[in-house]
C-alpha cells in the first residue's frame, strides 16, 4: 500500500511510527499522550519528513498489521553541471516479530520498482555497510566511493563523516541517467535535503 505520508490511514500510520521508535528510540521517553497531541519529543503523528521532499510512505500489510514500511523521498538535485530528479529510501523498518522472512526485501524491491516507474532520473540512498548485500539482493547497485552530502549548504552533513559506516546505493532510471552513471561514481553527491532529513 503507498500513501503521501501525510495522508496514511490514521490506524496504518500509527503502527508505522510504533514500528519507527522501536527501531529508533527516542532520546527520552515518549509519553503516549503527549506523542497523540504532537507534543512529544520524536516524530509527529502526522509526518516524520519534510513535506517538500513529498514523501511517500510504502507499507506492506496483512490483516490490518503493518509488517513493514519505508518512505521514499524526492528532490531536484544538480550534479557534475547537470540537473537531476532524484529520490531515496528512508525509514526503512520491518516489524521485530517478523523479521528474516523476506518482508522488507519485498517492500523495497517494490519501492525500487516504484522509483524506476516515476519521473525520477535515479534512485540514491546511503545505507549501513552491513546492509549492502541486503538492498543488492532487492535491485540496488552499490555506487564505489561515493559520499552524499546531506544537511545543508551552511550546515552540511556528509555520509562519510567520522564514526559513520555508510555505503551509497543507487540505480538509475532514464537513458540520460544511465548515460552519466560514471559520474557518480568516487563523487560526492550535493543532496541537501535539509535539516529533518539531513540524509537519506
Amino acid at each position: 500500500m503507498s500513501f503521501p505520508e501525510a495522508a496514511t490511514p490514521p490506524q496504518l500510520r500509527a503502527q508505522v511510527l510504533d514500528l519507527q521508535r522501536e527501531a529508533w528510540p527516542p532520546a527520552e521517553p515518549v509519553d503516549p499522550a503527549a506523542a497523540a497531541s504532537g507534543d512529544a519529543a520524536g516524530p509527529a503523528p502526522d509526518h516524520v519528513h519534510d513535506p517538500a521532499l513529498e514523501p511517500l510512505s510504502m507499507l506492506l500489510v496483512a490483516d490490518g498489521t503493518v509488517l513493514a514500511a519505508l518512505d521514499v523521498l524526492a528532490k531536484p538535485i544538480v550534479h557534475a553541471g547537470r540537473r537531476y530528479r532524484v529520490g531515496g529510501l528512508s525509514t526503512v523498518v520491518t516489524r521485530q516479530a517478523v523479521r528474516g522472512q523476506g518482508h522488507g526485501r519485498r517492500l523495497v524491491a517494490a519501492a525500487h520498482e516504484a522509483m524506476r516507474a516515476s519521473d525520477l532520473d535515479l534512485g540514491v540512498f546511503t545505507c549501513d555497510r552491513p546492509l549492502q548485500a541486503f538492498y543488492e539482493s532487492a535491485g540496488w547497485q552499490h555506487l564505489p566511493g561515493t559520499v552524499l552530502i546531506g544537511g545543508t549548504p551552511q550546515r552540511p552533513f556528509p555520509s562519510d563523516r567520522p564514526g559513520f559506516d555508510k555505503v551509497t546505493m543507487a540505480d538509475f532510471f532514464t537513458d540520460r541517467a544511465r548515460h552519466d552513471r560514471p559520474a557518480f561514481r568516487h563523487a560526492r553527491i550535493e543532496l541537501y535535503p535539509g535539516d529533518i532529513d539531513k540524509l537519506w
